[in-house]
């Protein structure tokens, strides 16, 4: 059942993957249902998630240090993955 609570719109709420025709989509008078809000919060609580995990993986990957050049071109390439990562979700 869906919650009617009106909530003062903060950030646009506009998710092509969100729920229904409307989900996110601010109403006339600029408010988000309470649904969309807790929708809306948990995609981006994924994705902060998601962007601390890679940023964890980058940090280990460029303190490890080896001198040998077979270990050192797979740091490169893992570190240079996980920075296309990190940038396809900026």
């Amino acid at each position: 059942m869906a919650n009617t609570l009106q909530q003062p719109e903060v950030e646009p709420y506009n998710r092509p993957n969100g729920h229904g025709p409307h989900a996110g989509v601010p109403d006339s008078n600029g408010f988000v249902s309470e649904d969309a809000r807790r929708l809306a919060d948990k995609h981006r609580t994924e994705r902060e998630r998601q962007m601390q995990a890679l940023n964890l993986q980058r940090e280990n990957i460029q303190s490890q240090r080896t001198s040998h050049p077979a270990r050192r071109s797979a740091l490169e390439a893992a570190l240079a993955q996980i920075e296309a990562q990190i940038h396809s979700m900026s």
